[in-house]
């Protein structure tokens, strides 16, 4: 799946991304809006993580949408 499609149906894909990352609240999910980049951005934030690893989480994450 590309990134594209899950921008596209965010909706959807909101409360796979709540169960992710349990800490997020309804309105950091509406800011990120499907934003590959804010994904991540929120993630350093919330979880202490650094860029790359923030980052790893959402190929992780995006890859376990589509098995």
């Amino acid at each position: 799946m590309n990134w594209d499609r899950i921008e596209g149906q965010w909706e959807q894909f909101k409360a796979d991304a709540r169960i992710e990352w349990g800490q997020f609240t309804d309105d950091e999910l509406e800011v990120i809006a499907g934003k590959k980049d804010k994904l991540a951005g929120m993630i350093q934030e919330k979880y202490g993580l650094g860029k790359d690893k923030a980052e790893q989480a959402v190929e992780e994450w995006k890859e376990k949408l589509t098995s």
